[in-house]
């Protein structure tokens, strides 16, 4: 016959064994890897159709763009350009490695287009400025030795990481690290509460709003859009922030979880800091992408991330549902960092 106390452990066991399942059979959140739907066959697109004769490509516009703020003017083949792209700001940070502004061709485009030149990075890819040497370094080594992929197979820009990550040599990941760590993370994201969020586009993983007045419901979504589309999207200003719409009531559900681990997990600030600023090698999440962080414990829930941080984050994530980690997130990014 079992005692009393005997039979709260079990019923406690029992509990936090459903909560695993749970955690362990959901999908992956489609909006936190930039896409409208779950993927699976259900969501596989359909054959293509037979090929269109070769349209002849428009020549390039020379039009030179200018964004607020800078005195330089680029057309677009430079703002896009993978091994040099625009430096609106170079005053803005340090003198740029070679492999920060150029990359090195075929395979290793340079840091900056994808992260901006001041890492701030977008929701698509991640903010790197800020983050500890050594985990920089470990995590572009996971990369190389594949040990960090996505839980979404559809999520292409991963995989391009992980092309640059096997290309760069020590030394020029060396140099990335040191100088994205120079550079203090700053506020970059507007977190908002609501229960309804502007209509979108997806383009290339990132929200997009469209034109017009329309709202849908947010439904159990981050939605992270730039604040401005045409300087984010066309013109790569890495002045121009973000907004992170956010399900109503989360904020408070959030600070739960990361303050005090609500009965599900390890609170934050143990490894992060009190202030989730960072300590030591562990990296700040306060302020940061509330769909990268997703993202990530996401994948290291499901083991498509793994290695030395990762292993640290087992347990942590082992319990958490999709909406307790939308809730973290939510919450974590609504910190000044």
């Amino acid at each position: 016959m079992r005692t009393l106390p005997g039979l709260v452990v079990f019923a406690l066991s029992a509990v936090l064994a459903s909560g695993l399942l749970r955690a362990a059979s959901e999908d992956p959140p489609p909006w936190a890897y930039g896409f409208v739907s779950a993927g699976g066959a259900a969501a596989a697109p359909a054959p293509p159709a037979a090929p269109a004769p070769p349209a002849v490509p428009p020549a390039p516009d020379p039009t030179p763009r200018h964004v607020p703020g800078s005195t330089a003017a680029f057309p677009l083949t430079e703002i896009r350009d993978a091994f040099g792209p625009a430096d609106w700001f170079p005053g803005d940070h340090p003198r740029m490695p070679e492999i920060v502004a150029h990359g090195r061709r075929p395979d290793v485009r340079a840091c900056s287009l994808c992260h901006y030149p001041n890492g701030k990075g977008r929701p698509e890819n991640a903010g790197v400025s800020g983050l500890p040497v050594a985990y920089f370094v470990q995590t572009m080594a996971d990369f190389k030795t594949g040990l960090r992929k996505s839980a979404d197979a559809r999520k292409a820009n991963t995989n391009v990481m992980i092309t640059i990550a096997k290309g760069m040599t020590d030394e020029e990941v060396k140099a990335a690290a040191e100088y994205f760590a120079a550079m203090p993370w700053t506020s970059w994201i507007k977190v908002i509460e609501t229960s309804t969020v502007p209509k979108t586009r997806i383009a290339g993983g990132m929200f997009l709003k469209l034109e017009g007045s329309d709202n849908e419901p947010i439904g159990d979504r981050i939605i992270e859009m730039p604040e401005d589309t045409e300087r984010t999207e066309v013109l790569r200003d890495p002045r121009s922030g973000f907004i992170a719409y956010v399900p109503v009531g989360s904020l408070k559900k959030g600070e739960v979880l990361v303050t005090s681990g609500g009965g599900k997990t390890t609170a934050c600030g143990v490894c992060h800091g009190a202030d989730l600023k960072g300590l030591g090698p562990v990296p700040g999440i306060a302020g940061r992408s509330p769909s990268y962080m997703v993202r990530q414990l996401y994948d290291m829930q499901h083991a498509t991330r793994v290695g030395v941080w990762a292993e640290l984050m087992k347990s942590v994530v082992a319990n958490l549902g999709n909406d307790d980690m939308l809730a973290i997130a939510a919450y974590s990014a609504s910190r000044v960092p």
